[in-house]
C-alpha cells in the first residue's frame, strides 16, 4: 500500500469488508425478475391484453432491517480522507435504497418511487431522443443474421468459445424465469441465458460483447481491488455499465438501428410509469400506437413494471452516449472497466489507483481494441442525440 496513514488504511478496509459482508446477498436483479413471467403472457394475451398479469417473487432471503442498522453504523469518521468518505457515504446512501427496493418488489407505488430514488426516471430529453431514434428504418429483419434459430443450450457453446480469450472463468446457467434473453448475475459469477428465447446469430454477437465483453469482464476486474465496493458497485453504476456494454456492441459492428430502437422503447415503455400508466396501457402503447409486435412489447413491458415499476431500462440510452460522447473525446476506458463503477467517479478512481487502494482493469474488453463499427445510420444517430 502506497497510503502514508497505516491506520487510517486499516480503517478504510475494515469498514470495506464490513460492507462486502452486509452487501453480498443484495442482488436486485435476483429479486425483482418474476417466476411467472410465461404463466402471466398466457393469461394476458387471452384476456385480449386487458387483465393486467399478477408476478410472484423469489422469496428475500436476509433480514432487511438488520441490514439497514448495520449499514449506517460503519463509523466512517475513521476515514480521514476527505474524498474517501464521501464515496463511502454515497456508497452507503445506494446500498441502503437498493435493499429498501427489494423489501418493497411487488408492492406497486412504494416500489416505483425506491426505484426513482435509485435510478431516476427519463427527462424529456431523454424522451425526445428516444422518439428520435424510432423515426429511422429498421435493418431488413429476414437477413440471415436475424433469424432465431438457437436454443439456450446451444448459444451456450458460442459464449464459451468467445470468453476463451479472457483469463477468468464463470458459470453458465438456463433460466425460464428471467424478463431478459440473458444476463450476469454480478455476485455468482454467473451468466443466465434464458430457455424461453431462440438466439439469432446477431444476438449471439450482441450478447457476448456487451454481458461477456463488459459486464463480466468488470465483474472480474471488481475483484482484483483491495476495496470491494469495486466488485459490489458505486452510486449510479448501473447507468455506466449498460452504457460500456451497449458502447461494446457498437465498437463491435453489432448495434444496430433496430437495437436502438428497442432501447428507445424501453424509454417510452418508463416513461409511461412516470403517467401512472398500468401493465396493460403500457403493453397497448407498444403494441397498438407503436406497432411493436405482442411478444416484444410484452417483454418490454414485464422489464418495466416488474416489481411495481422498475425505472432502471431508460438508463441504457442515456448511458450509451455518456460513454459514445467519452470515448470521442480521446478519455480512458478502461478507468471505466475497473469493476461495476461511475463516470461520475472517474476522478476518484484515478485517485484510489494511485493511493495503492486500487489497481488497473486486467481485463479489457475486446471489442474496445479498435472501432469496427461501419453502421453510418447508427454513427449518425448517436452523435446526433441530445
Amino acid at each position: 500500500m502506497k497510503t502514508e496513514n497505516n491506520v487510517t488504511t486499516k480503517s478504510l478496509l475494515d469498514i470495506d469488508k464490513s460492507i462486502d459482508m452486509l452487501v453480498k446477498r443484495i442482488e436486485l436483479l435476483s429479486f425483482v425478475n418474476p417466476i411467472n413471467i410465461e404463466e402471466e403472457k398466457a393469461r394476458f394475451f387471452s384476456s385480449k391484453y386487458l387483465t393486467d398479469p399478477v408476478f410472484k417473487y423469489p422469496e428475500i432471503n436476509f433480514d432487511k432491517f438488520k441490514l439497514h442498522r448495520e449499514l449506517f453504523t460503519q463509523q466512517l469518521e475513521l476515514i480521514e480522507d476527505e474524498e474517501i468518505r464521501d464515496l463511502y457515504e454515497d456508497i452507503i446512501y445506494t446500498y441502503s435504497g437498493l435493499i429498501q427496493c427489494i423489501e418493497n418488489i411487488g408492492s406497486g407505488k412504494k416500489f416505483y418511487y425506491d426505484s426513482l430514488h435509485c435510478f431516476g426516471t427519463p427527462t424529456e430529453i431523454d424522451v425526445e431522443n428516444a422518439k428520435y431514434i424510432l423515426h429511422f428504418e429498421d435493418e431488413d429483419k429476414d437477413s440471415p443474421a436475424f433469424i432465431p434459430k438457437y436454443s439456450a443450450v446451444e448459444a451456450e457453446s458460442f459464449f464459451r468459445t468467445y470468453s476463451v480469450q479472457y483469463d477468468f472463468t464463470y458459470h453458465i446457467k438456463h433460466s425460464d424465469k428471467i424478463s431478459a434473453i440473458a444476463m450476469v448475475l454480478n455476485n455468482l459469477k454467473v451468466l443466465v441465458l434464458n430457455t424461453n428465447h431462440k438466439y439469432s446469430d446477431n444476438e449471439i454477437a450482441v450478447l457476448t460483447n456487451h454481458e461477456i465483453g463488459v459486464h463480466m469482464v468488470t465483474t472480474m476486474n471488481g475483484l482484483l481491488h483491495p476495496l470491494k465496493i469495486f466488485s459490489h458497485g458505486f452510486p449510479n453504476n448501473e447507468e455506466t455499465q449498460e452504457g460500456l456494454a451497449v458502447f461494446a456492441e457498437y465498437m463491435s459492428n453489432n448495434l444496430t438501428v433496430t437495437r436502438l430502437k428497442e432501447l428507445a422503447y424501453r424509454v417510452i415503455a418508463v416513461n409511461s410509469l412516470a403517467k401512472g400508466y398500468s401493465f396493460s396501457k403500457t403493453f397497448r402503447l407498444l403494441h397498438n400506437q407503436y406497432d411493436l409486435d405482442r411478444e416484444t412489447a410484452y417483454y418490454i413491458t414485464v422489464r418495466v413494471h416488474r416489481g411495481g415499476g422498475f425505472t432502471k431500462d431508460y438508463l441504457y440510452l442515456t448511458g450509451l452516449k455518456k460513454i459514445y460522447d467519452y470515448y470521442h473525446a480521446s478519455k480512458d476506458l478502461s478507468l471505466l472497466l475497473t469493476g461495476k463503477v461511475s463516470l461520475e467517479y472517474a476522478d476518484e478512481i484515478e485517485s484510489l489507483i494511485k493511493k495503492g487502494l486500487a489497481v488497473p482493469a486486467k481485463h479489457i474488453t475486446d471489442a474496445y481494441a479498435k472501432n469496427s463499427n461501419t453502421n453510418k445510420t447508427v454513427d449518425f444517430i448517436l452523435k446526433n442525440l441530445k
